[in-house]
């Protein structure tokens, strides 16, 4: 058994690239293990003033964006050290950054969505560090999942209506709504089929 302690308080937060798992805790830091080696700690990333609670790697894995409660989105670049700034800090979201979804179609496309006060699905381009669109869902937004075979993206959500919802992409006109849910959905995942 191996114990990786690297947070004073709980981990709500995990992303995988290759060997690296990364981590994001109540305690405001990004903490990157080597799970192959003893010594798994191989940078602790500081910038957020609130916990973490959103982590995604890019599918090349060359930048990790991150969320938190402090309402701001962070990218880092793979090889970002303890002593690191983020490449970017985005503070155009007005609540907690949770969902994260990297593009599978578009190279440095980055979706994110947020909280309750914000309600906005938002779109970035990683490598100049734009926003391309913003979009009012109506709903507070707890997790983004790209159809990996269509270019549509599925968003889950919380107060007030609880639902799921089909986007197209990059018109983002709503395909459909799914109800049914009574509380918050914050996770989904995609048929491998």
């Amino acid at each position: 058994m191996w114990s990786m302690d690297s947070h004073a308080d709980r981990v709500g937060a995990l992303a995988w690239n290759r060997h690296l798992l990364t981590s994001g805790g109540r305690d405001t830091l990004v903490v990157n293990h080597d799970v192959r080696i003893a010594r798994h700690n191989t940078a602790t990333l500081s910038g957020h003033t609130q916990e973490v609670c959103g982590l995604a790697w890019s599918p090349d894995g060359d930048t990790l964006a991150n969320g938190a409660n402090d309402n701001l989105l962070n990218l880092w670049d793979a090889s970002a050290s303890s002593r690191s700034a983020p490449r970017f800090r985005f503070t155009d979201h007005q609540a907690a950054v949770k969902a994260l979804a990297w593009s599978p179609h578009e190279r440095n496309l980055l979706a994110t969505g947020a909280g309750t006060a914000d309600r906005t699905i938002k779109f970035w381009n990683t490598q100049t560090g734009a926003l391309l669109n913003s979009i009012d869902t109506g709903s507070q937004v707890c997790a983004l999942k790209w159809n990996p075979f269509e270019k549509e993206i599925l968003s889950s959500h919380g107060y007030a209506r609880n639902q799921l919802c089909l986007w197209k992409y990059p018109s983002m006109a709503k395909i459909k709504e799914f109800e049914g849910h009574t509380s918050r959905v914050l996770h989904m995942a995609c048929s491998p089929d």
